[in-house]
């Protein structure tokens, strides 16, 4: 349920569709294993990856977390584990925290 939760939570129309994108990305990258897991070149493994970096970078802008991502869905069998999704709750819970109000200790 805290996933649901932190999902209702984003305000932003550009969080909710990074969301969509990675967790889509991901899931058919598990989902189609058989066409992606050609080897670690596989063709329509890094068009998809460099498409997902594209459109993450265009609704996010761009942030370090993408590349170590982009970098790991390289890796032979490490499109198994949501990098993607990983790397967009990163930024994503960092820009919301980022947006509170800091509250400061009473002056002396």
């Amino acid at each position: 349920m805290a996933f649901f939760d932190y999902f209702r939570s984003l305000k932003q129309p550009e969080h909710r569709l990074a969301w969509s994108i990675a967790i889509a990305a991901d899931a058919l990258q598990i989902a189609a294993m058989p066409l992606f897991a050609a080897g670690g070149i596989s063709p329509a493994d890094t068009l998809l990856d460099l498409l997902v970096a594209f459109l993450l970078t265009r609704v996010l802008g761009w942030h370090w977390a993408f590349l170590p991502s982009l970098l790991a869905e390289l890796v032979p069998g490490f499109d198994l584990f949501p990098t993607w999704t990983a790397a967009v709750f990163f930024v994503t819970r960092q820009q919301v925290h980022s947006q509170e109000p800091e509250i400061l200790p009473p002056l002396r």
